[in-house]
């Protein structure tokens, strides 16, 4: 399926020649812009109100998010489920469910 998707949106890129602009630094800044496309959507309210109320508006932000990170990781020839695996795992050892539950704690302060 992630294949699959992947090839979708190489296709959207590809049809319309925006291959030369998405290079990764380009696509590190969109990540970053779409990112905060999101989070403004939050500002001055309550996530209840906005979830409520802009949930069409997250769907398409988050998704901008996360069609420009796939983007990258295809340039990188990186496995989007193998890195996310792997970072699990790292997170895992860094944060000890007998040191962690139930903390916000950054896994230095554990």
């Amino acid at each position: 399926r992630m294949k699959e998707l992947m090839n979708k949106i190489n296709q959207f890129r590809d049809d319309r020649d925006w291959r030369k602009f998405h290079n990764e630094k380009d696509l590190a800044i969109s990540i970053s812009l779409e990112a905060s496309e999101l989070l403004e959507l939050f500002q001055w309210k309550n996530s209840e109100e906005v979830v409520e109320s802009s949930l069409e508006e997250i769907k398409e932000e988050l998704a901008d998010v996360f069609i420009y990170s796939f983007m990258m990781a295809d340039n990188l020839n990186l496995d989007v489920e193998e890195i996310i695996k792997s970072k699990l795992d790292l997170n895992e050892q860094k944060y000890p469910v007998e040191k962690s539950r139930g903390s916000n704690k950054k896994y230095n302060e554990l």
